[in-house]
């Protein structure tokens, strides 16, 4: 129960962002959306390296087999490579300015896709997370909600750099958060599956974080964003604290 709450807060953020770029006023400022994504992946970086990793190592499955969940890990980051650099080429997180290179309808879907199969994984993610232990549950819906917005911003930014209306922008928010809903059910109806989803999402996860949104918080060249990942990971140590004192 705990997993489908919380992972349709994650899901309702994603359409919250595709509202948020086609709103006729702005509703927040732009440069918001950067900081989110520092603080985003700063947040995931430490969730992955101090708490879903080491987690998976230590599930059952694994004990004695310290290097298969490893391989998984390293499975999902290349799912992510492969599909991004294949398929979905043009996909990058943020703001969508180059109207240019969506010409094609195939790009433009292919595009929704790449985001699509990250919050498929988001949805895996918080499940599993859910189904190993309550605070690791927590954990990686925090680490998830924090990108979850500049997600479906990017969504819809797509759609409108295009040449699409803000309707059909809104709208592919919406299609990307029921991707995050689809990976929640499918975790949820088959937690046997949580020792392999667990390390093969946390390998998702770091793509995403390491491939995806630092290269975008670079483009910056604001010393500021980069200090706002630190930042990120000081809010994932405080936040793990505040759980362990709740939940001892």
């Amino acid at each position: 129960m705990e997993a489908i709450l919380f992972g349709g807060v994650a899901a309702l953020a994603n359409i919250v962002g595709g509202f948020w770029v086609t709103w006729p006023r702005p509703i927040l400022r732009r440069s918001i959306l950067s900081y989110l994504l520092a603080l985003g992946a700063g947040f995931l970086l430490a969730a992955v390296f101090l708490k879903v990793i080491p987690t998976s190592l230590d599930l059952d499955l694994w004990r004695g087999r310290s290097t298969a969940p490893l391989i998984l890990v390293l499975a999902g980051y290349l799912l992510i490579q492969l599909f991004e650099h294949t398929v979905a080429s043009h996909f990058h997180f943020g703001e969508e300015t180059h109207a240019e290179a969506l010409v094609k309808r195939h790009v433009v879907w292919t595009a929704i896709g790449g985001v699509a199969l990250h919050a498929f994984f988001d949805g895996v993610a918080i499940a599993a997370g859910f189904h190993v232990e309550h605070r690791l549950g927590l954990l990686i819906f925090v680490a998830i909600f924090l990108h979850k917005l500049p997600e479906g911003f990017t969504v819809a930014s797509i759609l409108l750099a295009s040449g699409r209306s803000p309707r059909a922008a809104r709208w592919a928010s919406v299609g990307v958060a029921a991707a995050t809903l689809l990976g929640l059910a499918l975790m949820s109806a088959a937690r046997g599956t949580v020792p392999y989803a667990l390390p093969l999402s946390a390998g998702v996860t770091l793509y995403v974080a390491a491939s995806d949104l630092i290269p975008e918080i670079n483009r910056e060249n604001r010393s500021a964003f980069s200090l706002v990942v630190f930042l990120g990971v000081a809010l994932y140590y405080m936040t793990e604290k505040a759980l362990e004192a709740i939940w001892r």
